[in-house]
């Protein structure tokens, strides 16, 4: 390992032979790492390599059980230290569940959590408040419900949460996750700025592409250990960059489980999703309105659009988790959605991935549970399985590459194994619609390189019908042919049916046109 050390500036925090301890497991054996006064980090790696644990042994969240880990500073002690992640971001969520669910016990008293109740929570002066909403576009959210914004929306406020009480350092987990183009400029310039005053970044990332010019030094994790850690330009080297950047794996060729005929549900009549003059509002904030919108069999769709566009609210409609779906025309495979249907009736034709999944399913089950529950749509196993499902989901885990990993708890596993345990979780009974809200977020390039060739399989070889729902251009799968593409006001929509090589792209020359 090429360890870097800069006797210039002085030390923050030293790793000495460190071995992290997370669930069980020992973590990067005999990691070294120092970080001096002046330093950004990034540290990069693949989907379960031990990036998040490094950086929260050094938020002092996980044990090291060998070596020293010395803070040289004050500003170094882990209560001083900023932090941003996924998990934070879902222990606090879960704390307003349930709270709410004791206001709704007690009759309704007290008040739901707001985006200005939760930035408020943390120490910070008026002025810094104001930039912060101001520079993440956040102002205009303050008076509404943590439950009620879009995943991108969430992230953002969290982020500006943490930076309120302007830590000297502030470790960033997968930051731009979740964001439109947008506002991933906009945090990269808020980060880039804060760097420039003197606010020290360590930035988690598996997109080589998030490393922003101010990050100074580099670890890089790969098969469970620290294999570079130094200056920007001694470890991004033209001949490290295909390593860094992870070798995707091609799918394209590898056959699809079949679907058991005895276990699959019969294909209904009529369009697979149609929606007439819809409108959802939260209060004042009107989030869709106007749309009217079928999807047909043999139609995969693009949903686009900014953060707060109404895209997940949108998914939540077909879903059923949104219950204005009751107060509008949505027609679910010929049916009308709140005339005799159960929402298990629903479900059980449609596959599911999305963020909110992943929060709800907070389970101590192995991973190969979590798949199986996929043919029962509940979060946890609690129907006996017959041999045939369990052998389509050990074929499905297979064919992801995930057989390995079929007994791990999946609370144990990261942020992005999780995800991929849900897909395939969402496909195993071959359902006529597949939902995808943001299917690739947290997945490292390898990773996403083979869920995007699976989803693209999928789209041409099977029944299945796709509604995609993404923020990165570079994922638009081929067989995508339409595209729905939502605005900021929620009141403009543009409903484009084409057949390009870009859904995107079509909706950009749309919307010009």
């Amino acid at each position: 390992m090429d360890f870097y050390s800069d006797k210039q500036n002085k030390r923050l925090i030293t790793l000495e032979d460190v071995t992290l301890r997370l669930g069980g497991k020992m973590l990067l054996p005999g990691t070294s790492w120092e970080i001096r006064a002046g330093e950004n980090w990034a540290i990069l790696g693949p989907n379960g390599s031990g990036k998040s644990a490094l950086a929260r042994a050094i938020k002092g969240e996980v044990p090291h059980v060998r070596g020293k880990l010395t803070r040289h500073e004050p500003e170094a002690r882990g209560e001083k230290i900023g932090y941003v992640s996924f998990e934070l971001q879902e222990q606090i969520l879960l704390r307003e569940d349930r709270l709410e669910e004791a206001r709704f016990f007690s009759g309704g008293k007290g008040h739901s959590l707001t985006a200005g109740d939760l930035l408020r929570e943390n120490d910070g002066n008026q002025a810094a408040f104001d930039r912060l909403v101001d520079t993440l576009k956040l102002r205009t959210l303050l008076g509404h419900g943590i439950r009620t914004l879009s995943n991108g929306e969430t992230r953002k406020l969290f982020i500006a949460r943490a930076l309120l009480p302007s830590p000297k350092i502030l470790i960033l987990d997968d930051p731009f996750a979740g964001l439109d183009v947008e506002s991933r400029k906009s945090l990269a310039s808020s980060i880039t700025e804060m760097m420039e005053k003197g606010t020290q970044m360590i930035l988690v990332t598996h997109r080589i592409e998030e490393v922003i010019p101010g990050v100074s030094h580099l670890l890089v994790i790969q098969d469970g250990r620290v294999v570079h850690a130094g200056t920007r330009s001694a470890v991004i080297t033209p001949a490290r960059m295909k390593t860094l950047a992870g070798l995707p794996q091609i799918l394209q060729e590898r056959p699809l489980p079949a679907p058991d005929e005895r276990t699959a549900t019969p294909p209904a009549a009529g369009p697979l999703v149609e929606m007439k003059n819809i409108h959802v509002a939260y209060g004042d904030l009107v989030v869709i309105e106007g749309l009217n919108w079928t999807v047909r069999r043999g139609e995969h769709w693009a949903v686009v659009g900014p953060n707060g566009s109404g895209k997940t609210t949108l998914l939540g409609l077909i879903t059923g988790d949104n219950l204005q779906v009751y107060a509008n025309e949505v027609f679910l495979f010929g049916k009308k959605r709140g005339e005799g249907e159960s929402i298990w009736e629903i479900r059980r034709r449609i596959g599911l991935v999305s963020p909110e999944l992943q929060f709800r399913y907070r389970r101590q089950a192995p991973v190969r549970e979590v798949v199986l529950s996929g043919f029962f749509d509940s979060i946890g196993l609690y129907r006996q399985t017959n041999p045939e499902q369990e052998a389509l989901a050990d074929r499905w885990l297979e064919c992801l590459g995930l057989q390995d990993m079929a007994y791990k708890t999946f609370s144990h596993l990261s942020y992005g194994e999780k995800r991929l345990a849900l897909i395939v979780r969402a496909m195993v009974k071959s359902p006529e619609l597949l939902l995808l809200d943001e299917p690739c977020q947290g997945l490292d390039r390898a990773n996403r390189e083979m869920v995007l060739a699976l989803l693209q399989n999928i789209g041409r070889r099977t029944a299945t019908g796709l509604i995609y729902v993404t923020h990165h251009e570079e994922e638009m799968i081929p067989c995508i042919d339409h595209c729905l593409k939502l605005g900021k006001a929620g009141a403009r929509v543009i409903n484009a049916p084409f057949r390009t090589a870009s859904a995107e792209e079509g909706c950009r020359q749309q919307e010009g046109g």
